[in-house]
């Protein structure tokens, strides 16, 4: 088994400054997938890749990637699921991790508001979005991201 990498669904992502902080810290490799050019740090452990504009061309770049090694960052139900399937930790920019257990529900919830919001013209009168992003979101990820790479790290020993 290999080093822990984190690979990150960037171009929503809140949470990348803390990321840099905590993979610097492991030695732990990079990776930024985004459909349009992002700015990040000249480090070696640092690799910024843009994608096509393309439907799911972030998603898919970072899914056919993702194993047992990788922790994937990234708020997308979808693609959290297909990365679980690869064997990925994968984490919420808010710090809740994505599991085996409960990404079907998760799948099952999307789909409800999905046709909810469909429903009601498009006028977001389902719903309106997740909260907004608190200082204990960023503390909850830190610890996850810093728990996950413990844990591949010792997996690797």
């Amino acid at each position: 088994m290999t080093e822990p990498r984190i690979l990150v669904d960037a171009d929503a992502c809140p949470v990348k400054e803390e990321i840099y902080k905590v993979a610097f810290r492991y030695a732990a490799p990079v990776t930024v997938v985004s459909n349009t050019p992002l700015r990040v740090p000249d480090h070696e452990l640092i690799e910024r890749v843009v994608v096509s504009d393309g439907f799911d061309a972030a998603d898919d770049f970072i899914a056919d990637r993702a194993d047992e090694t990788t922790i994937v960052v990234t708020a997308d139900i979808l693609l959290a699921d297909r990365c679980l399937k690869a064997g990925a930790v994968v984490i919420a920019p808010n710090g809740k991790p994505f599991t085996a257990d409960m990404i079907g529900g998760a799948i099952a919830t999307r789909s409800i508001m999905a046709d909810l919001r469909a429903g009601a013209g498009g006028l977001g009168e389902a719903g309106g979005g997740p909260p907004p992003f608190a200082k204990k979101d960023r503390s909850r990820f830190l610890s996850a991201l810093d728990e996950a790479l413990t844990r591949i790290k010792r997996r690797a020993r």
